[in-house]
């Protein structure tokens, strides 16, 4: 690797150890003259590519203003309209002080799932606001701190009643779907249908339930016909029968409309989109789910919950946190592991900002809107398929439709084409008199005048209060939600703060051009169903994206459809199911995983239809080859793929990858090569070249798109020629040509591409290489300062690990006590977010410093690391036990260290200040260590009384 020699090249920027000295010094220290060297012993040549990176954009790196100026090209080829399409997808005004503080401010969008609460505690809050106010709106008690889009929470949804087995005949009943649910959820839901093996019927529930065994009904409110529809009957016919009800509901309409816990339903779903978040050309928006009493423990996705510190005062956590689905890996029954967190708490915000009575306000302005509209229509002869509605109008036009929409398209309105005699039109926050008159007009109906009728029917009306908690009724100036929102980053530790040094996750540089053109109106303004014409320079953006992504992994075809990682490794698995179905090996079925994959990799096989079947990992950290063998030999005529991670979860370059990928190929399987460790691949090795038939990337890690507190995230799947046809089709088309739809829009989560499309056009292909390199000498710089004090558990060639190195602390812990949490906690202290902890080996911590970190960032976690494995030999050399170390008394709080009773064996300062610069620049965390089992024992998934964080007594001395 040559170090950059221009000081404005973008790739010297994102690269932290960017100066000669501090690479010579890191060298040095590993044994190495070169990083060229360190690589070539590292990396095994039989996966090498043999030519440089090179881009089918072109290979020059662009600077920060050309990347932007391209980007202002591209988004000057989209045309903003006034989007009335609707189908689930509305426009909504963002407030800006949400826009800059929360989706534009690093505290926010380069934080990382909250699985250390203690420096998590302001997302925490704000996801629990997120709850709340779900669980307040839909009038059920338990909600989940969001899903990925409101088809696939619904498909979740679907899973969740068929596994409840509410009665025997219910338990291997039919799955009905309302013929009024939105079109792109029913493909999603008979999609995981159709891989599962269970039966799904569409009907119009307003004329009752179908015949047979029914094992839960799916109904939408308001339908995405506009109507508004009293369910109760239904919902008690379905009880009856056995089955469980769940309702796709809008939330903005909830504040009018009964909700569906007080209708009698089981669960309800949707998205929180319409509160505050752009369309985003389809995503990443924030889906919810909801359950009734019971259920809880087996919600997918996770529940932010209430417990208590070592200190007594109320903090927030991850509750049910070991339940998390992909953790349960074969026997997971769902694969989420992405959320989108960051969506969740700009919508939980917009609620905290316009409290009960402005979200009232805006739901009967919408619907007033609405009303306005029918009256004009209906006094000009237009028929009406629903005369009871939200904000959503059917509108019958015999063989006019296309007339109506060029007529709106004209005057700068995106209407929905449903057919041929059928236009919907759907109104939102940002409707206005003008937009309402023009709409009128073209239809051929007179001018808009005062609504009259088309009130909502009284038995559909919401008499029930909502969102009484303070949270929701304090903060309503500018100022503050301004500090709210300040106070609540001031508790976390995010990337803008410090180093998070995170194994499997790459926490790396999000840079602030790449984040730039995420909320212009000419991206954030489309909607997913626009006409082509209104959207080429997005398709430009992402087939451009699609291209480069294509030559990087060394497949045929990417698809950036799915919205997180699971949902990639879920396309691929399905691409080589289609794939062998196509070919008559429909008995293919088994799937082969190592014992070290990601957890998500078996879920996501399972929700595929497969039987997943574990391969042995030998001393070393590779695949035991002697298992490979046998299973492979067992299921020769049923082995339908493997699932390998390379470089390996361990963080090594197995050396016998292609050794692995021919004995599947051999037997007639696939290989699926999961791309989360890819910053350990790009520019040096292509997994479409050593063996992979299909693999997902994950652009939250890779390719630079934030983690935002858990979500958003992309899961593209790259795929070799012979399954391009099976890659995701397009959920809001009938036939779309391809494989199963993944996502409810046919990009996915595009309004975050920008972002790893202007990465790849920062670095180009000598950047993107040079970052993999510099990711391998930070990885093996941090292993071989350590390896002396928490020795390395697995290394490949001349001793070197990957991007990433696992401390083993179980020899340690065996000895004194102190665990690999301990050190974790205790890390907090220091200012800096845990390793990884316990994976994929229990007892271990898994450390990615990334290409981004400098090396004096680097120096001080290993300095943290080293005072600590001082503090463990104190406990072992009996100075202290470890129940009163600092180690198990981490981390410390301001209030614990000025506390007028400490009465610990070690000083304050110990705790406080373990080096001297951290008395100029300290984080302090808001709680102690949190009780987990407490908080599970006693779930509290809501936001608590005021009464409750009142000053507590409790005993510091502990």
């Amino acid at each position: 690797m040559t170090v950059q020699s221009t000081p404005t090249a973008f790739a010297d920027r994102h690269i932290g150890a960017r100066r000669q000295a501090d690479v010579d010094t890191m060298l040095k220290a590993i044994g190495y003259d070169s990083v060229d060297g360190l690589v070539d012993v590292a990396v095994p040549d039989s996966i090498r590519q043999s030519s440089p990176l090179t881009l089918p954009s072109g290979t020059d790196a662009l600077s920060e203003v050309e990347v932007l100026a391209e980007l202002r090209r591209l988004a000057a080829k989209n045309k903003t309209a006034i989007q009335m399409i609707g189908q689930g997808y509305y426009d909504t005004v963002t407030p800006p002080v949400i826009r800059r503080n929360i989706l534009e401010a690093p505290a926010w969008y380069t934080a990382y799932t909250p699985y250390q609460p203690e420096i998590s505690q302001g997302r925490l809050e704000a996801l629990l606001n997120f709850q709340t106010m779900v669980q307040d709106l839909t009038a059920l008690p338990v909600a989940n701190a969001s899903l990925l889009d409101e088809a696939t929470a619904v498909a979740e949804a679907v899973l969740l009643m068929r596994r409840a087995k509410k009665s025997r005949s219910a338990a291997a009943g039919k799955t009905v779907l309302d013929a009024d649910c939105l079109p792109q959820t029913i493909a999603i839901v008979k999609g995981r249908a159709e891989a599962l093996g269970f039966e799904v019927e569409i009907a119009d529930l307003s004329q009752g339930l179908p015949d047979g065994d029914i094992n839960g009904v799916v109904l939408q409110q308001p339908g995405v016909s506009g109507r508004v529809f009293d369910h109760s009957a239904v919902i008690a016919a379905a009880k009856e029968r056995g089955a469980l009800v769940t309702v796709a509901a809008d939330l903005l309409a909830l504040t009018l409309i009964t909700p569906p816990g007080e209708q009698g339903a089981d669960i309800a779903v949707g998205t929180a989109q319409r509160f505050g978040v752009p369309l985003f050309f389809g995503g990443p928006h924030a889906a919810y789910m909801a359950v009734r009493e019971g259920m809880e423990r087996t919600l997918p996705g996770r529940i932010v919950g209430v417990s208590r510190d070592n200190a007594g005062v109320p903090a927030y956590r991850l509750a049910l946190q070991t339940r998390e689905q992909h953790i349960r890996r074969e026997k997971a029954t769902s694969n989420i592991c992405t959320a989108q967190a960051l969506l969740a708490i700009v919508a939980s915000m917009y609620a905290v900002y316009h409290g009960p009575e402005g979200l009232t306000a805006i739901a009967e302005t919408v619907h007033g809107h609405a009303r306005t509209l029918a009256t004009a229509l209906k006094t000009a002869g237009r028929e009406l398929v629903s005369e009871s509605f939200f904000d959503t109008l059917t509108v019958r036009v015999p063989g006019k439709a296309d007339k109506v929409i060029a007529a709106a398209e004209a005057r700068g309105i995106n209407l929905r084409l449903i057919d041929a005699d059928t236009v919907g039109v759907s109104v939102d926050e940002t409707t206005t008199p003008d937009v309402l008159s023009a709409v009128a007009v073209a239809f051929g109906a007179g001018p808009v005048k005062s609504a009259a009728g088309f009130e909502l029917p009284s038995g559909v009306v919401r008499t029930s209060d909502f969102l009484q908690h303070p949270v929701f009724n304090t903060h309503r100036s500018e100022t503050q939600l301004l500090r709210y929102i300040r106070k609540l980053s001031d508790r976390d530790l995010a990337l803008d703060r410090t180093m998070i040094p995170l194994g499997s996750c790459t926490m790396k540089l999000n840079a602030t051009a790449e984040m730039e053109a995420i909320s212009w109106p000419e991206f954030a303004s489309i909607h997913p169903f626009a006409p082509d014409s209104q959207t080429a320079g997005w398709r430009e953006l992402i087939e451009g994206l699609e291209a480069d992504l294509t030559e990087i992994t060394g497949y045929d075809q990417v698809s950036i459809q799915p919205n997180a990682g699971s949902q990639g490794e879920l396309a691929g698995l399905l691409a080589i199911r289609g794939y062998h179905l196509s070919r008559g090996d429909e008995q293919r079925t088994v799937c082969l995983i190592p014992a070290s994959a990601h957890g998500t990799n078996a879920a996501s096989a399972v929700l595929a239809g497969m039987k997943v079947v574990v391969v042995a990992t030998a001393a070393d950290g590779t695949i035991d080859h002697a298992d490979l063998t046998a299973k492979i030999e067992a299921n020769k005529d049923v082995l339908s793929c493997i699932m390998i991670t390379y470089p390996s979860t361990h963080g090594v370059y197995d050396a016998d990858v292609r050794e692995v990928c021919d004995a599947i190929h051999e037997a007639g399987g696939q290989v699926y090569v999961d791309g989360a460790n890819l910053n350990a691949l790009v520019g040096l090795a292509q997994p479409g070249k050593f063996g992979g038939d299909v693999s997902h990337l994950n652009l939250h890690k890779t390719f630079c798109i934030p983690h935002g507190g858990g979500g958003p995230g992309v899961g593209p799947v790259a795929a070799k020629a012979h399954l391009a046809p099976f890659m995701p089709g397009d959920a809001n088309k009938a036939s779309s040509g391809g494989g199963v739809a993944i996502s409810a829009s046919r990009f996915g989560s595009a309004g975050v591409l920008p972002i790893s499309w202007a990465y790849v056009k920062l670095m180009g292909g000598q950047g993107l290489t040079d970052a993999t390199k510099s990711a391998l000498l930070a990885a093996n710089y941090v292993a071989s300062r350590l390896d002396e004090h928490f020795p390395v558990l697995y290394t490949g060639a001349g001793g070197l690990v990957a991007h990433e190195c696992i401390l083993d602390l179980r020899e340690l812990t065996a000895r004194t006590g102190v665990t690999a949490e301990d050190v974790a906690k205790r890390l907090i202290d220091f200012g800096f977010h845990a390793p990884t902890l316990s994976f994929p080996v229990a007892g271990t911590l898994m450390v990615e410093p990334t290409e981004s970190e400098d090396l004096a960032e680097i120096d001080r976690f290993i300095e943290a690391m080293i005072i600590i494995r001082a503090e463990i030999e104190q406990v072992a050399s009996g100075n202290f036990t470890v129940e009163k170390s600092p180690l198990r008394n981490a981390p410390h709080t301001a209030a614990a260290v000025v506390s007028s009773v400490w009465g610990r064996e070690y000083p304050r300062e110990q705790a406080a200040f373990p080096v001297p610069h951290l008395k100029q620049d300290k984080y302090f965390p808001p709680v102690g260590r949190v009780d987990g089992a407490a908080g599970d024992r006693n779930l509290v998934c809501s936001c608590p009384p005021l009464e409750a964080f009142e000053d507590t007594t409790a005993d510091l001395e502990n």
